[in-house]
């Protein structure tokens, strides 16, 4: 008799074995350098993607959801989609840098130029028409104050 198996179970442990191996153990070996780690839950420090839309799609998405209407479920995540508050651009830098209730600080996962590419696409799509980029300068600006 052959029994079923949990189609959980199954996509949990493909997600799992989709994983990257953990890195040496600490001390055993120098780790990449910092540019060529990714910013994620393993340890990872900076994001590699550079322009807007591909962080949106990898590190915003996920909470924004692809379209950038929000959702609810086990928390509370913000519609960016017609958003007024993105009208000035230095409100969005500053919640993507420092992070605002359940949304992490990015300042350092994302550089300056990476930040700016992302609140400019945010504020370019999903019917957000404020067409100004957002100035690198004006970013790393931001970030020195405290």
């Amino acid at each position: 008799m052959t029994k079923a198996i949990c189609p959980a179970l199954l996509l949990a442990v493909t997600a799992l074995l989709a994983l990257p191996a953990p890195g040496p153990a600490r001390g055993d070996e120098a780790p990449p350098a910092a540019s060529t780690r990714h910013a994620n839950l393993l340890g990872y420090t900076q994001f590699p993607q550079r322009d807007g839309e591909a962080l949106f799609k990898s590190v915003c998405a996920a909470c924004h959801m692809p379209d950038g209407k929000g959702g609810k479920g086990a928390g509370y995540y913000p519609a960016l989609a017609n958003d007024t508050n993105l009208a000035a651009w230095g409100y969005p830098v500053t919640l993507v840098m420092n992070g605002s209730k359940g949304m992490p600080a990015f300042r350092t996962m994302m550089d300056d130029a990476q930040i700016a590419a992302v609140v400019t696409y945010v504020r370019t799509h999903f019917g957000n028409a404020y067409t100004d980029d957002v100035p690198v300068e004006e970013v790393a600006a931001l970030r020195k104050t405290p």
